[in-house]
């Protein structure tokens, strides 16, 4: 186990679970077909439709709802409520990365601590992780802290669980908005798991860059 940290919390969905997969599929899937975007478009015009439902807190299946609902135009397809709801409730069947479930396997061997700190409600968590069955020893989520990250609450609420000291953690997430900034601005050292290829902007500095935990098992030795 590395010496510096003792705990590792993650991102869970495009860190752990592949939501961009996930959602372009099961999209397609509650609209019959018919959606014009796909792959790293379609992720962005989510990303952006998703920030501006997350300004006040409210469940996150409500948040998924009101995104894709807004995203009609977008998509090239009317998104009836009844098919907002049914994307709302497939979060947990969104497939794994190949590398989460060894990696957090492996990592609970050599004595870390693993954490899932995320944008989510309590229920579809609890259903992610046993249906992909992710070895972890314990969460924090939007439900439990009444926000969204990029607000600190997550981590803080994490701190005060735990009794872990910022220096004690690592935090590995693939959103640079979401995990990557807030924690450099708290002082939390960080792990950018680049997913989705994206671009670092200037002045984000993480401690770790790796393209999956696979690379970023081998980093942290």
């Amino acid at each position: 186990m590395s010496a510096r940290f003792t705990h590792l919390t993650f991102d869970c969905y495009g860190t752990l679970i592949d939501w961009r997969a996930g959602i372009e599929r099961e999209l397609v899937r509650a609209l019959g077909g018919g959606v014009k975007l796909g792959g790293s478009r379609l992720l962005a015009a989510y990303v952006e439709s998703e920030k501006s439902q997350e300004s006040a807190y409210k469940k996150y299946r409500e948040v998924l709802r009101e995104t894709v609902v807004s995203m009609s135009g977008v998509l090239g397809a009317e998104v009836t409520d009844s098919a907002a709801r049914e994307f709302a409730a497939s979060v947990p069947k969104w497939p794994a990365f190949p590398d989460t479930a060894k990696f957090l396997r492996e990592a609970g061997s050599r004595g870390f601590k693993r954490y899932i700190l995320s944008n989510v409600d309590n229920d579809l968590l609890e259903e992610t992780i046993s249906r992909h069955g992710l070895e972890v020893d314990g969460f924090v989520t939007a439900e439990e802290v009444g926000s969204y990250k990029p607000n600190p609450a997550h981590w803080i609420r994490f701190m005060d669980k735990t009794g872990t000291q910022k220096r004690s953690m690592l935090h590995c997430a693939q959103s640079v908005y979401h995990d990557i900034i807030p924690t450099q601005s708290m002082g939390i050292s960080s792990a950018w798991v680049n997913r989705y290829d994206e671009k670092l902007g200037a002045g984000v500095e993480p401690s770790f860059i790796c393209d999956s935990l696979e690379n970023l098992a081998r980093a942290l030795g």
